[in-house]
């Protein structure tokens, strides 16, 4: 297994207060649908409904064609663009293209940081998230949604100390030693997450190949449960994905065409706490292997544990804790090493 050099790494991590006060200057932004199909419905009853109160009632007739399964993706193209390629930002379960924005206590998230750096960034929300939209259950999606609690995240992603760690009072929560999760600002968190479904995952992929075939040569940066996502875009479009960088990726693509992958140079972060976890230990192993996989053919696998490498205390949304930014500045320094930047 290729590892960053600790030495090396810990030695890039400088991160200027000051260039994140720097005003922005985009030459464009905007936004655009991708992906998606038309689906037919029939056999549903004719409904009345009042859409405002006092309003007269209509008839709505849910029989007829749908548009499914589209996903929303934001771009913001800086003036002065450094970036090899088009960087594209895909969040994890149960969030949106938010968990890139502003970190939960209002500092400034990897978006800004990489729009800073010349990077042309897209942030997407995927398939059924955000401003992606619905559909029908079970007509479209066959299972049903996933609500999570306002406990689960804290006591699922290694902010607090696993399982009843949680408390409504926030002097009661029990956090792990250290953590660098922003835990004033998690109420704000919260509010981020959104219901997902289990069985949307081809449709998921299907809208991020989708998204690479309109985008263009492109690097990916992804999170939790669409580590699964990246790869396997990755593998449907090898010439087309320049680098990936797998932030705590909860899934893998499919082992047997690991060898798909021997061209795309990858970088793999994991966060803290990770063997203090029921999960994580057995998560890890996983994507290890993986990338055990793609060395074996010949590939180039960066593997970075933070504690190892000095940097302390992150939960799984490495990207919201309070040393997010010197985790940007760890996954600049790997771009520019291996050629992406201008």
């Amino acid at each position: 297994m290729s590892r960053i050099a600790i030495a090396s790494i810990t030695a890039l991590l400088t991160v200027s207060h000051a260039y994140a006060a720097e005003p922005i200057t985009l030459r464009d932004m905007g936004s655009f649908h991708v992906g998606g199909r038309l689906v037919e419905i029939s056999g549903k009853p004719v409904k009345e409904v009042v859409f405002t109160p006092g309003g007269v009632p209509a008839k709505v007739d849910p029989n007829g064609t749908y548009q499914v399964e589209q996903m929303y993706v934001q771009y913001f193209l800086p003036a002065n663009e450094k970036g090899a390629y088009p960087l594209l930002m895909w969040h994890g379960g149960g969030l949106t293209g938010v968990t890139y924005e502003t970190t939960p206590d209002g500092r400034e998230g990897w978006l800004n940081y990489f729009l800073r750096k010349g990077w042309a960034v897209y942030n997407s929300d995927a398939v059924e998230r955000g401003r992606a939209g619905w559909a029908q259950y079970p007509d479209i999606f066959k299972s049903e949604p996933v609500f999570l609690t306002t406990a689960n995240a804290f006591e699922r992603f290694r902010i607090g100390e696993g399982p009843n760690s949680y408390d409504a009072d926030p002097a009661k929560r029990k956090l792990l030693p250290g953590n660098q999760f922003p835990v004033e600002g998690y109420e704000n968190f919260v509010k981020q997450n959104v219901p997902r479904w289990t069985t949307t995952d081809d449709a998921i992929v299907a809208a991020y190949i989708a998204e690479i075939d309109r985008v263009g040569p492109s690097v990916i940066l992804f999170h939790s449960q669409a580590g699964s996502f990246g790869f396997k875009v990755a593998q449907a479009r090898p010439g087309k994905v320049k680098a990936l960088i797998a932030i705590e990726p909860a899934g893998i693509g499919d082992p047997a065409k690991a060898d798909v992958l021997k061209n795309i140079p990858t970088l793999i972060i994991y966060g803290d706490y990770i063997e203090r976890d029921s999960r994580w230990p057995k998560i890890r192993a996983n994507g290890i292997a993986f990338a055990d996989a793609i060395k074996a053919a010949g590939g180039s696998v960066d593997v970075v544990d933070l504690p190892q490498a000095g940097i302390k205390g992150n939960s799984h949304m490495v990207m919201m804790d309070k040393n997010n930014l010197e985790v940007a500045g760890l996954i600049q320094k790997w771009l520019e090493t291996k050629g992406l930047t201008k």
